[in-house]
């Protein structure tokens, strides 16, 4: 391990783009596959690194979608959830907002209130035992349609967990027009929740002008065709609207094509508040630390300019200003003994 990996792997972080199904590592999933044989996720982690090989974005839905289909019960989500934790833990993420579609698991079966009390459990657990603080975003499957629009602005509306900080939009961009998913946003926005939709991974600038004016968003999931847009990348600057980047992410789902082309120096040179995610980290081989490290190589940083990036993550997130002091604070301090002499 060089001294920079070393460095970011004691680093306090958050992480603001990652999600919960996702987030099950190949610790998880074979114990979720081996509760319900039926499925065809393997359980062998060798044939799951395989089956985690993606062609393109529509068959990294296709696989996503089959290991959502392994939480089943409140008892899968408790375990899910609280072990996502744990691996957070080991990474020293201090805070996380984990990316949540409990429309996946209500339409399966699971009971709305028992799914919640699930999350909030783990999520309790996760703070006192490991040190965690979770914070939900309800997200739409956007390749279900508007009726899991409207079922997930009810569950986020209505029931409103306590974690829960923000609403969102994921799945596939090309054909699912963020525009029709304004009224849906409308009402989160106005039972008090922050707007996290992804935009502009896979398709131009437009759906991520649409996800800023049709849809209100504060923060933007992904954002890699920003860089075609010199208009909207100074418009992100100006108004510190911040983009939540996972490079090996948008390698693997192909939507950039290497690494060494990811638009990252780009969005870091017009002045937009980036920061470092890694969003279905097993899925991809990765992890957050990985990711600060592949950040750091493309941006050239010394360990002071990753504490920036890790920073960057504590200011753009929805933690209350004590909770950002707090952590920032922990970073200034760990990168201080780290560089004394």
């Amino acid at each position: 391990m060089t001294d920079l990996h070393a460095f970011i792997a004691g680093l306090p972080k958050a992480e603001l783009h990652v999600h919960h199904v996702g987030s099950a590592s190949p610790r998880i999933v074979p114990e979720l596959a081996a509760r319900h044989p039926d499925s065809k996720v393997p359980t062998d982690p060798e044939a799951l690194a395989d089956y985690f090989t993606f062609t393109d974005f529509a068959h990294f839905i296709e696989v996503y979608l089959s290991v959502v289909d392994l939480i089943r019960t409140p008892e899968d989500v408790r375990l899910l959830t609280f072990e996502v934790a744990r691996d957070m833990a080991r990474q020293n993420i201090r805070y996380a907002e984990l990316t949540v579609t409990p429309f996946s698991s209500t339409r399966r079966g699971i009971d709305e209130k028992a799914f919640m009390a699930a999350i909030e459990d783990a999520r309790e657990a996760a703070e006192t035992e490991l040190g965690v603080v979770l914070r939900w975003c309800f997200d739409i499957p956007g390749e279900a349609g508007l009726e899991a629009a409207e079922e997930t602005a009810r569950l986020a509306v209505d029931l409103h967990p306590e974690g829960l900080v923000s609403f969102g939009l994921g799945g596939p961009e090309v054909g699912v027009p963020r525009p029709q998913f304004k009224p849906y946003f409308d009402r989160a926005i106005a039972a008090g929740l922050h707007s996290v939709p992804h935009a502009g991974e896979t398709t131009g600038p437009q759906t991520i002008w649409d996800a800023l004016n049709e849809l209100g968003a504060e923060r933007i999931g992904h954002g890699t065709s920003a860089t075609q847009d010199p208009a909207l990348l100074a418009h992100l600057a100006e108004h510190r609207i911040p983009l939540e980047v996972c490079p090996t992410s948008n390698i693997a789902t192909r939507a950039v094509a290497d690494l060494d082309e990811h638009p990252i120096k780009e969005m870091v040179a017009a002045g937009v508040l980036v920061t470092i995610n890694s969003d279905d980290p097993p899925m991809f081989g990765s992890d957050l630390n990985n990711e600060y490290a592949v950040a750091a190589r493309l941006l050239e940083l010394d360990e002071r300019g990753v504490a920036g990036l890790a920073k960057n993550a504590v200011e753009a997130s929805f933690l209350d200003e004590a909770g950002k002091a707090r952590i920032a604070a922990e970073i200034d301090a760990y990168t201080a003994a780290w560089l004394a002499p």
